[in-house]
């Protein structure tokens, strides 16, 4: 991962975060690892405007839609989550030392084309690695809470009561990315068919 200088962040303009679990450690994709996960994102939202929107919980990696107030906003927030992730972990598999690899990878996302493209990798990234051959939303991210699925899927009808996360606050992230349509459920991110893994 570069330690160059990070592209400014401004209040208005999403982030599509990555972070990535030192090798050797095991997969995040079980309940115990989710719960612990769902936490800190909720107990890390909201801290120095920094909040998680939509996340997807991969064997050895997270991704994440966050909206920060700024690009120091944004470190402090994801220091504080690595922090929680890290202890949260380590704690359930019984273990000490580092949990993530390097620092976190983050793209800024200006135009309501780069936050629906955005959305579509992290909510359908399980299909995308064939973890998930269903045409409903993952279990281990916050699709069952989003409602910008087309059709209205039968899972998103209880998205109210499913929601973990805070919904997103800025226009792009909030409505001006649904100018490009809604997700349908069984869409895979490009460069995905349906055999992809």
């Amino acid at each position: 991962m570069s330690h160059a200088k990070r592209p400014a962040q401004k209040a208005r303009h999403p982030v599509l975060v990555t972070m990535r679990l030192c090798a050797g450690l095991p997969s995040m994709r079980y309940d115990d690892s989710h719960e612990v996960l769902k936490r800190a994102f909720e107990a890390g939202s909201e801290a120095d405007g920094f909040r998680v929107v939509e996340y997807s919980i991969q064997s050895n990696h997270l991704h994440l839609v966050a909206e920060s107030k700024s690009e120091h906003a944004l470190a402090r927030g994801m220091i504080g989550l690595a922090v929680r992730i890290a202890r949260g972990l380590n704690r359930i598999w019984k273990r000490c030392g580092r949990v993530f690899s390097d620092r976190y990878h983050a793209r800024i996302l200006q135009t309501p084309k780069a936050v629906r493209i955005a959305l579509l990798y992290v909510l359908q990234n399980a299909r995308k690695h064939g973890a998930w051959r269903v045409a409903s939303p993952d279990v281990y991210s916050s699709g069952a809470g989003f409602d910008g699925w087309k059709g209205g899927a039968r899972m998103v009808a209880e998205s109210s009561s499913r929601r973990v996360l805070g919904r997103a606050r800025t226009w792009l992230l909030s409505i001006g990315w649904r100018r490009h349509g809604l997700i349908d459920p069984r869409e895979l991110p490009a460069g995905c068919t349906s055999g992809c893994s």
